[in-house]
């Protein structure tokens, strides 16, 4: 009897091949798993207590965002085995889309909790299309620069030229995410596009002199009426919590009382009062870090910190070992997930002003996790190509 052959690209074998198992940067992938599963616990926490009371299904925030945790793990594995090479085919289709599912918000567009900012698909999913246009942004930029790259003298910075063509890519998707207005994502767009300009080598007094053209539009902004009216609210929440306690700061204050209540160890999962007694407005979103400083307390929520902090090691440690604008990519995500995570948790500690964004891997949202799965895949991409 002739014995079983094994094909030479059988899948099993395929999966246990050591140099597929070393393609992949297996701390960051855990990092990112971990906050997922911590993200579930928070988020079941936030709402089951206000799903019994409405009469609903207690777990429903619970089985969206394990779906959604799943959902963006497989985009992740699709995105790691794209050939980090070809970027500069895939950028402008992620750009122009991005860009189209930005125009079409304002089509077919559902206005949430002030902001125009996402489209309805119905069985309870939305798509925040801002979501999606800082990858596309960050990889527009990405292949701008390294393909200049290639054309210039070793040690040649981007000249006025290049650094025109980068802000013109950033004022197409900024202009339409402040019109929605959804001012968060609009920042996060900013630091990534920051942070790709930094690792092109882009001159120190054009950064400078960006910064401050930046904080003089913030001012003209405020002063001139562009924000939303509950946005300056935010900011006026911000520099005066006591002013409106029962108004505008009233998410602040009672994220803060929640986070003040954790402790060193918490009060342990599904115990807290302010949670149980759902006193913080969109805990399950924009304020989950308190569920965590509440339950979790001081080192729970420091854990979140670290994962995070492991996150952008890990990053930063791909974008050095790459180069051109695989470099870029990885710089430009780094930049997104650290500002998007120091942003939401700041704004939770009453050190940022409130600006609506989820914190990465841990807030509910099918956009962002599937975003922010796309950009990990990216990473593990990169990491492939550069161990290859």
């Amino acid at each position: 009897m002739t014995g079983l052959v094994v094909p030479a690209r059988w899948p099993l074998r395929s999966l246990a091949d050591p140099r597929r198992l070393r393609s992949f940067d297996f701390v960051l992938l855990a990092a990112a798993l971990l906050l997922c599963l911590t993200g579930s616990l928070l988020v079941w926490s936030a709402t089951r207590t206000r799903l019994e009371l409405a009469g609903a299904n207690p777990q429903t925030y619970l089985a969206k965002h394990l779906l959604n945790t799943a959902l963006g793990a497989v985009l992740l594995f699709c995105a790691a085995r794209v050939d980090s090479r070809i970027l500069r085919l895939i950028a402008p289709v992620l750009y122009l889309a991005s860009i189209l599912g930005l125009l079409a918000v304002f089509v077919i567009g559902s206005t949430i909790n002030g902001a125009h900012a996402w489209i309805v698909i119905g069985g309870g999913f939305e798509i925040q299309p801002a979501e999606f246009a800082k990858l596309g942004l960050i990889t527009a930029l990405a292949v701008l620069f390294g393909q200049r790259s290639l054309r210039r003298a070793v040690g040649d910075p981007p000249g006025v030229a290049e650094l025109a063509q980068a802000l013109g890519l950033l004022a197409v998707p900024l202009c339409l995410i402040m019109l929605q207005p959804d001012l968060g994502s609009a920042l996060v767009l900013t630091a990534a596009t920051f942070g790709v300009l930094i690792a092109a080598g882009v001159r120190a007094r054009w950064l400078v002199g960006l910064v401050i053209v930046g904080v003089l539009a913030a001012v003209l902004a405020i002063k001139g009426g562009v924000l939303a009216e509950y946005q300056l609210a935010r900011f006026a929440a911000f520099t005066n919590p006591a002013k409106d306690p029962q108004g505008v700061a009233y998410n602040i204050n009672q994220a803060h009382i929640a986070i003040a209540h954790g402790g060193l160890f918490g009060q342990g999962l599904f115990h807290g009062a302010q949670t149980r007694g759902a006193f913080v407005p969109e805990q399950q979103t924009d304020f989950v870090y308190s569920v965590a400083g509440e339950e979790l307390g001081f080192a729970g929520s420091a854990l979140i910190i670290g994962l995070f902090a492991v996150i952008l090691w890990r990053g930063l440690r791909i974008a050095a070992a790459a180069s051109g604008s695989q470099r870029l990519v990885a710089a430009g995500i780094v930049c997104w997930i650290g500002f998007q995570a120091f942003q939401n948790i700041g704004m939770n500690l009453g050190l940022t002003p409130v600006t609506g964004l989820p914190l990465p891997f841990v807030s509910y949202g099918g956009s962002s996790m599937f975003a922010q799965g796309l950009a990990l895949g990216l990473l593990q991409a990169i990491h492939r190509r550069s161990v290859a």
